[in-house]
């Protein structure tokens, strides 16, 4: 009867202990609350390989959030951990392939990088008293900057001896989670177990107090950054390694994503609180909202929404438990009376969170209702430019008339939150998966895991290198590059000054497009090309390049744009003179660029059919998935469109 009563006592008081620790901490019980809900609604999510795909897809943000945690537990922030972790990868790729410099040498390089940039970030804030937001903006913009300036705007492909970095141990065990493991045992060591990280407590409780107790404030501020530098460094050296290359452009907004992270975990932006393992499941929430959208086929443009507004939720959570437990007179985990306990608040908001999450993921899910014979998977490089837009349209109306189940992803030109779309496509077991490359060579990886899994790729618009395709659906943007410039030279009489607006620097249909124009130039030497500059395929961007450019070019007589978004930005620019004495010709054949061009005020586009490439992307894959063979590459014909055809297109 003792032993029941003991063994009762036992169990009582470890339910007690697990229902103790989920009510005192408010992000494990959200993380708890999401990984519930995700595995309710989606049979794929708590699979080995899904899970372990979560692990991998939090490590960049997480070690990147752990040194951002010792910033803001020392009341600082670093808003430069992104561009420092991609410029450290781009010296990594660039001295260990262009420079020929020993691996090991030239990864102490990236670490040396990481730490000047994090020490530069201390200088400014402690001794030039620059306030911490303004000075890491700035190495935000010269972080990115230079590693564009490094890499000349294209990818460096990454050692083989780096890349395993990216790689599994035993076939299953991710390295980049072992890395991420690692950085958090050290960022909790430092700031339990050594004077540095009781510095920091201090610092970011009371700065004065701590330099009146005798702490010198400005060196610790040094330490803090160069250790924020540090974990960027290793950050972008493992995001590289996964990509297998460096990208210049790459962990663009991550450090939005690891303050939210730190944020989440528990810390306060005031200084003085934060935990290594609050800065963990930070990550990890962000990583299993991701992840489970992704299964779930939640549209692209909704997982944004239904992110920011779990974010908030779970932040919610832990600001009224911490409310809830600072109720006066009252112990920790009791009530006072005439009202309800701080553990039924916590467990009210965390029904809540859970009924926002299962709500949210069952009315997006367009497969929530029915059942279909084959899943497809499409993982299109970004859904801001109206050629991916229609590309996708296409796509969804060829599903539809096949009776299949389409799932799209934007992967808004992050080569790393394609990867992990990828991924995702393969653990949750797509029939075929088609995917438009942020970049040919990142995303060569994920696309080697679906191969091993036998699922066949289909790439479209942009091919995929050293992985197997079944097949590539693409226009040839070299020959549309000859064509633009065949049709603005004829335009011009072979004679006449022009400038180029040229994409995302370091994307393959920048690179394709603009290579292109340069070749079909050399035909017409009576032409001269004034000035390159980048608009970012943007429209807005495009309107206050050209702006700029029309100060100091306000002789020109033609503009090549490598999009039709950044054409209409010129031609908002030249105003009156485009289409009288300013030939614009754009590319893409958007509905905005051909209305443009039976406007007169756009010359001509080069217009790709994406639609139509959506469409057959899409047949192609149902024929890989049910055993055919597709021809090795489909292509779709390029035309140009100029005021007489323009009928026809629109």
């Amino acid at each position: 009867m003792a032993t029941d009563t003991l063994d009762n006592r036992t169990g009582a008081s470890g339910a007690a202990t697990v229902r103790r620790l989920l009510l005192d901490n408010g992000a494990l019980s959200a993380l708890v609350v999401l990984v519930a809900a995700m595995a309710l609604l989606s049979g794929d999510f708590l699979t080995t390989q899904n899970l372990l795909n979560v692990g991998v897809q939090a490590a960049v943000t997480a070690i990147l959030a752990f040194g951002v945690t010792f910033v803001i537990v020392s009341a600082g922030i670093d808003l430069s951990v992104g561009s420092v972790a991609a410029l450290s990868a781009t010296v990594l790729g660039w001295s260990a392939t262009s420079e020929g410099v020993p691996v090991w040498l030239a990864v102490l390089m990236a670490v040396a990088t990481g730490i000047a940039c994090g020490l530069v970030n201390g200088v400014l804030v402690s001794y030039g008293k620059l306030p911490p937001f303004i000075a890491t903006l700035a190495m935000l913009s010269v972080g990115r900057g230079l590693s564009l300036v490094i890499s000349q705007g294209s990818p460096i492909a990454f050692p083989d001896s780096v890349s395993v970095l990216g790689d599994t141990l035993g076939g299953w065990l991710p390295v980049p989670v072992l890395v991420m493991i690692a950085a958090g045992l050290v960022t909790a060591l430092v700031l339990s177990r050594t004077y540095m990280g009781r510095s920091m407590y201090a610092i970011g409780g009371n700065e004065e107090a701590a330099r009146l107790s005798g702490l010198r404030v400005r060196r610790q501020k040094l330490v803090i950054y160069a250790l924020s530098g540090l974990f960027a460094a290793v950050a972008g050296i493992v995001l590289a390694s996964r990509l297998a290359s460096a990208q210049p452009q790459a962990a663009q907004g991550y450090e939005l994503d690891a303050i939210a992270a730190v944020v989440i975990g528990g810390a306060s932006l005031s200084g003085g609180v934060g935990k290594a393992s609050g800065t963990l499941i930070g990550a990890l929430i962000l990583a299993v909202l991701r992840n489970g959208l992704n299964l779930l086929s939640v549209s692209a443009f909704w997982q944004q929404v239904v992110i920011g507004v779990v974010i908030a939720l779970a932040v919610l959570l832990d600001t009224l438990r911490r409310k809830a437990g600072a109720t006066p007179g009252a112990p920790s985990g009791t009530a006072g009376p005439g009202r309800k306990g701080p553990g039924a608040v916590r467990l009210a908001v965390a029904a809540v969170c859970l009924a926002a999450v299962v709500g949210a993921a069952y009315l997006l899910n367009p497969g929530a209702s029915g059942t279909t014979t084959t899943k497809l998977g499409m993982s299109l490089s970004t859904l801001n430019n109206p050629f991916f837009v229609q590309m996708k349209a296409g796509a969804q109306a060829e599903a539809k008339a096949e009776g299949i189940d389409l799932t799209v992803t934007d992967a808004q030109n992050d080569a790393s939150q394609q990867a992990n779309q990828i991924q995702n496509f393969t653990s949750s077991g797509m029939k075929s998966i088609i995917v438009n490359p942020v970049d040919s060579d990142a995303v060569g990886p994920s696309v080697r895991g679906a191969n091993q899994a036998d699922i066949p790729v289909v790439a479209a618009d942009r091919g995929v290198n050293k992985a197997r395709t079944a097949t590539l659906v693409a226009s040839d943007n070299v020959a549309g590059g000859r064509l633009a410039a065949q049709t603005l030279a004829e335009k011009l009489g072979g004679k006449g000054k022009i400038v180029i607006l040229q994409g995302t620097a370091g994307t393959s249909a920048s690179r394709e497009r603009g290579a292109g124009f340069a070749e079909g130039l050399t035909a017409y030497p009576g032409i001269e090309v004034a000035a390159r500059q980048p608009a970012d395929f943007d429209r807005t961007k495009g309107l206050d390049v050209m702006t700029n450019l029309l100060q100091s070019h306000p002789d020109i007589t033609g503009v090549f744009a490598e999009n039709d978004e950044m054409a209409l930005g010129a031609v908002k620019a030249l105003g009156g003179r485009a289409g009288s004495s300013v030939a614009v010709v754009g590319f893409d054949g958007t509905p905005d660029g051909i209305k443009a061009v039976g406007e007169g005020t756009l010359y001509a586009s080069v217009a790709q059919q994406p639609a139509e490439l959506g469409r057959m992307a899409v047949r192609n894959a149902v024929r890989a998935a049910r055993g055919e063979k597709p021809e090795s590459a489909v292509k779709v014909p390029v035309k140009v469109v100029t005021k007489k055809n323009a009928a026809e297109f629109s």
